[in-house]
C-alpha cells in the first residue's frame, strides 16, 4: 500500500535545455531545484514516477536536531530555518511545525548517550534539555508509566510527508522552473570527460550540469558511468492509525516505538532503526563497506526477501539508452511491508500509549531507505564526471535536512559560498575503512 502523498499536476513538455537538470525528485531532489530556481537558473526536475513517492513520503516526518550524528548537525540547524522560510516563500502549507521532540527511556546508558549529546550540542547552540526522572514521567503522562529520564527537544518538529514535497515542487514552478513527472532519466551524455546532456526516455536534454538525486536508485545509475558508490536500502515498515486518540505527544520517541502526529490527526508507528535488509547484487558486491554497520546495528536489522533484487533498483548491470530501463519498469518503490514488523509495532504502541488501544490500523506501508556504509550522505560535485553532482545515500535522516542539503547542493552547482562545510559528505571518504566511523543515530 503506497503511502498518503498529495498528487500534483506538472507539465508533459520536456525543454530542449537547461542550465542545470535534476534526477530525482523526492525532497533532497525538489529542494536542490527549488533553490536553483529561486537563484534565476533554467532548471529541469525529472521524476520516473511521482514527486515524493518514494521514501520522502514513507518516512516518519521528524525535523530534528536532536541526537544527530555531529557531520550533520549543521545542516539539520540550517535545515529548520530553511523549512519556515520556504513555506513562507510558497505561499503553501507544508505541515511543517515546531512542535518539540520527546524522547522518554528507563535505560541508564542510553539516558548517558542522550545527555552526552545534550552537553555536545549546546555548545553549537542547540536549544535542549535533558529531562530528570520526575520531568519525563511528567511530559509522558500519556503513557501512564515512570521514567528515568529523557530529553526533550522544544526547537525541532515536524512536517508533513504527503505534502512537503509536492508543495516544493509547486515552489519550483513559482520561480521558473520545470518539472516533469513520470520521465525516467536513463543516463548521462560525456563531452571530454564533461556533462553535456541527459538522455531521457522522452529525448535528450542539453546541459552541462546534473544533480543526481535519485535516493536508492542512485548507485546503479552511478554505475552506468563507471562511478562506485556504496550504498545498501534496507526495507522498513511504518503503520498509520486513525486519528482519535487524546493527550498524546506530537513526536514521542522510546526505544519501544517512535509516535508522530499527522495532519490528518492520526498517528504514523514506527520501531526506530528496525528494518529488513533485502540483498541486492549492489549490496553484495559492496558488503565489505557495510560489515561495520551490520555489526554494530545486527539486533535491529534481520534478513528480508527477494523484492529488492526483484525490483531492479540495485542492479549492476549496464543497460542501453535507445530502450527501456529497470527505471522505467517499476516507476514507484512500493515494497510490501513485514507483517510481523507490524503486529509488533502495533503491539509495542498499544502497549505503551493506552489511548492507543481502540483507535483502528487506517494505513501500513514500507519504504527503502538508501544508506551509506557511514550513516551520512554523500554530497559531493567531484566524483568523476565534471558537472556531474552527487546528493544521495541520506540513510533515512533526508527528510528532515532535505531544504539544507538542497541549499547546499544549489551552492555547489553555483559556485557560491556553501552554508555549510562539505568535507564530510564527500564520496571519496569510502576509500578508506569504516570501521568506527557509523553514526551513532
Amino acid at each position: 500500500m503506497p503511502a498518503p502523498l498529495m498528487q500534483i499536476d506538472t507539465p508533459d513538455t520536456l525543454p530542449a535545455s537547461a542550465d542545470c537538470v535534476v534526477i530525482g525528485a523526492g525532497i533532497v531532489g525538489v529542494s536542490v531545484a527549488y533553490w536553483l530556481a529561486r537563484a534565476g537558473q533554467r532548471v529541469v526536475l525529472l521524476e520516473k514516477g511521482r514527486v515524493g513517492a518514494e521514501q520522502s513520503s514513507r518516512n516518519w516526518g521528524w525535523c530534528r536536531q536532536q541526537n544527530r550524528d555531529a557531520r550533520e548537525l549543521p545542516l539539520s540547524t540550517k535545515s529548520l530555518a530553511l523549512w519556515e522560510e520556504m513555506g513562507a516563500d510558497i505561499g503553501d502549507d507544508m505541515g511543517f511545525s515546531r512542535c518539540g521532540l520527546l524522547y522518554l527511556s528507563n535505560n541508564e546508558k542510553e539516558i548517558e548517550t542522550w545527555a552526552a549529546w545534550v552537553r555536545f550540542a549546546r555548545g553549537e547552540g542547540v536549544v535542549t534539555q535533558t529531562l530528570s526522572g520526575a520531568e519525563a514521567t511528567e511530559r509522558g503522562a500519556a503513557t501512564g508509566k515512570s521514567w528515568k529520564g529523557g530529553v526533550w527537544a522544544p526547537t525541532d518538529g515536524t512536517a508533513d510527508t504527503s505534502r512537503a514535497a509536492p508543495t516544493i515542487a509547486r515552489g519550483i514552478l513559482k520561480h521558473g522552473g520545470c518539472v516533469v513527472q513520470n520521465c525516467a532519466a536513463r543516463g548521462v551524455e560525456q563531452q571530454a570527460g564533461a556533462v553535456c546532456g541527459v538522455i531521457t526516455e522522452r529525448g535528450v536534454i542539453r546541459t552541462r550540469q546534473v544533480v543526481l538525486s535519485g535516493g536508492a536508485w542512485a548507485a546503479s545509475f552511478l554505475h552506468q558511468l563507471g562511478i562506485a558508490f556504496p550504498q545498501a536500502a534496507i526495507r522498513s515498515s511504518i503503520l498509520s492509525v486513525a486519528p482519535g486518540a487524546k493527550g498524546l505527544p506530537a513526536a514521542l520517541h522510546t526505544s519501544a516505538v517512535t509516535v508522530t502526529r499527522r495532519n490528518d490527526g492520526g498517528y504514523a508507528l514506527a520501531i526506530s532503526g528496525f528494518g529488513k535488509v533485502d540483498p541486492t547484487p549492489g549490496m553484495i558486491g559492496g558488503a565489505k563497506h557495510f560489515l561495520p554497520m551490520f555489526a554494530k546495528r545486527w539486533r535491529l536489522l534481520s534478513p528480508g526477501g527477494l523484492q529488492a533484487w526483484q525490483a531492479g533498483f540495485e542492479t549492476r548491470r549496464r543497460w542501453a539508452m535507445d530502450r527501456p530501463t529497470p527505471m522505467e519498469a517499476v516507476r514507484i518503490l512500493d515494497p510490501r511491508p513485514s507483517r510481523k514488523t507490524l503486529d509488533l509495532i502495533l503491539k509495542r504502541a498499544r502497549a505503551l500509549l493506552p489511548e492507543l488501544q481502540n483507535v483502528p490500523v487506517q494505513a501500513q506501508w514500507a519504504g527503502y531507505i538508501d544508506s551509506t556504509p557511514d550513516g551520512v550522505p554523500v554530497i559531493d560535485g567531484d566524483i568523476g564526471v565534471k558537472g556531474l553532482f552527487l546528493a544521495a545515500g541520506f540513510s533515512g535522516h533526508g527528510f528532515g535536512i532535505g531544504p539544507g542539503a538542497g541549499h547546499l547542493v544549489a551552492d555547489l552547482v553555483l559556485g557560491r559560498k556553501p552554508i555549510t562545510e562539505t568535507e564530510q559528505y564527500r564520496l571519496s571518504r569510502f576509500d578508506k575503512s569504516q570501521w568506527g566511523k557509523v553514526s551513532e543515530f
